[in-house]
């Protein structure tokens, strides 16, 4: 699969959060700003994996009506994949 520079942006943003709060921790910054932060990447990371999966089934879509080929098992995938996410 290609992953789409919206995907890579987003990972990106992710990786400097969680290096804020590596800082925080050295810092020894308050748990509660902490938390806050890793909440914020948690439903980032979180976006992310459902754009990853919609993505991909939008894609697989295309490639199977492409080839004359049913979409339902990349349905199934793409569902056993998001519910895995979660």
């Amino acid at each position: 699969m290609v992953y789409s520079k919206q995907i890579v942006n987003r990972l990106n943003r992710v990786d400097g959060q969680l290096h804020g709060v590596l800082r925080m921790i050295e810092d020894t910054r308050e748990c509660s700003d902490v938390v806050t932060q890793l909440s914020a990447i948690k439903s980032a990371l979180d976006r992310t994996i459902g754009l990853i999966v919609s993505e991909n089934l939008e894609q697989c879509v295309r490639e199977s009506m492409a080839d004359g080929q049913g979409s339902d098992e990349h349905v199934k995938q793409a569902v056993q994949l998001l519910m895995k996410s979660r």
